[in-house]
């Protein structure tokens, strides 16, 4: 090249197209890798706040009720994860929970919560539904004595997270 020109030469463009395709590749693969590191912390605290609802609202009913049954109950034609029953003591009110598996098109599963509240007469106070959680892939709650033990196997994306609580029901006044 002359002194009096003035550009660039190919060897200089080629070597600026190659640095800048470098840092537009590490910028791209972070961007992914940030991207993915998001989804995979989200799908983590789904399932880790659908284990925790459902262990919540077990435990809690369990340890206020007089009685609890893990099976279905055949009179209903909902499929029930666990029945559980109880006397208020101080107004005589009735209390029935039942967690209900909704229908569900994947592997995985909805649980809601029914509530019934009848008074002495029976006359029905309150009925309320709740969905407890979805991304539910299994629950189990068996009884060893006076504990009970709850499992629960939540999915979301690629992340599968399984919960395990005791229970100890409460014992009933004397």
């Amino acid at each position: 090249m002359r002194q009096d020109e003035r550009g660039f030469t190919l060897i200089e463009l080629i070597v600026v197209i190659a640095i800048s395709a470098m840092i537009a590749a590490g910028a791209g693969m972070t961007t992914v890798q940030i991207i993915k590191g998001s989804e995979d912390s989200q799908d983590l605290m789904t399932i880790a706040n659908q284990a925790h609802n459902v262990g919540y609202w077990v435990s809690r009913d369990i340890l206020t009720a007089q009685s609890a049954n893990a099976t279905d109950d055949p009179g209903t034609g909902d499929v029930e994860f666990v029945v559980i029953n109880w006397k208020d003591w101080e107004t005589g009110d009735t209390h029935d929970i039942r967690y209900i598996w909704l229908a569900s098109t994947d592997s995985l599963q909805k649980l809601k919560r029914k509530q019934l509240i009848s008074d002495r007469d029976g006359v029905e106070i309150s009925n309320k539904t709740t969905l407890v959680a979805d991304n539910i892939y299994s629950a189990n709650l068996t009884q060893e004595d006076a504990l009970w033990r709850l499992t629960v196997e939540a999915h979301s994306g690629e992340k599968s997270l399984t919960r395990e609580y005791v229970i100890s029901q409460r014992r009933e006044q004397q």
